[in-house]
């Protein structure tokens, strides 16, 4: 298993609009590519003093699964203009980490 994480971060007058834009859209459309292998994703969400940041963290069965949403370039981020507009800054690129061992309580 496979899990990319990406990170962003917009000001707090900002972080609703951006929250509402990965939620209703960006996500949306990523389920609606029905990508063989891509199990679920999680948004985290952190205040800071003077900016929140956003964390994206996706879960695969394989990097074959990766490819099959992103290419061949797999480790560049998927960030949508209308996201982009919102945001303050971005990681350019996502994380992958195999999972080396999960345990479900």
């Amino acid at each position: 298993m496979i899990c990319r994480i990406w990170r962003g971060w917009t000001t707090p007058q900002n972080a609703p609009k951006y929250q509402d834009i990965v939620l209703n859209k960006v996500i949306p459309g990523i389920e609606a590519m029905a990508i063989p292998g891509f199990r679920h994703i999680d948004v985290l969400r952190r205040a800071h003093e003077d900016e929140v940041e956003f964390t994206t963290v996706m879960w695969f069965d394989s990097l074959a699964s990766v490819k099959d949403f992103m290419g061949e370039d797999y480790t560049v981020s998927h960030v949508p203009p209308e996201a982009q507009a919102v945001l303050s800054r971005f990681d350019s690129h996502a994380a992958h980490h195999d999972i080396v061992d999960r345990r479900s309580q």
